[in-house]
């Protein structure tokens, strides 16, 4: 990597950071740049503009949360009643909240119209189906990938439930 790219990288890494904490709605480049150290012209000398940097960090969460994934994810592929629950329960934890509370943002956005949010919220739920597919045992490709859309539908609609306060609704559904 050059020195561009590392500290593009960097500053990727602290903007994810701060988004995580404060969300999107207060994500204009004065504040981000202020809470990251350095000035909203050097954010644009490394970011063509504002879409480009929140795209790069909304990636960079979107891969963290792969990676975080990836490290609880089970030795062999499992039939999708079995993985469902266990994710849910997994991706409904404290530890998990800041991340999915920036996912529902991010669908909020895209559903008033916003295109950045649209494109960047389903380049991230297609990663999401991608990532399940290869965790669900199924008997051919075709219930494989239509497991994983079921895997992606259950765990979205445990979030926006839980968000909404209807955790009892969640727990009761896991039973």
């Amino acid at each position: 990597m050059t020195d561009v790219s590392d500290k593009r990288s960097d500053l990727i890494d602290k903007l994810a950071d701060e988004v995580l904490q404060t969300g999107l709605l207060n994500a204009s480049l004065r504040p981000l740049a202020k809470a990251v150290g350095t000035s909203d012209r050097m954010l644009l000398y490394y970011f063509k503009d504002k879409d480009e940097l929140i795209a790069a960090v909304l990636d960079r969460i979107a891969a963290r949360i792969t990676l975080i994934l990836d490290q609880s994810a089970p030795p062999e592929p499992l039939p999708l009643d079995v993985l469902a629950p266990a994710l849910i329960e997994q991706m409904n934890s404290d530890a998990f909240w800041p991340y999915l509370r920036l996912w529902l943002e991010t669908a909020a956005l895209a559903a008033g119209g916003d295109p950045l949010y649209k494109t960047c919220g389903e380049r991230i739920g297609r990663g999401f189906v991608t990532w399940g597919a290869g965790q669900l045992a199924a008997e051919s490709d075709a219930h494989r990938e239509r497991d994983a859309a079921k895997l992606l539908v259950q765990v979205e609609g445990s979030v926006l439930l839980r968000s909404l306060g209807l955790q009892d609704i969640v727990d009761a559904a896991l039973r």
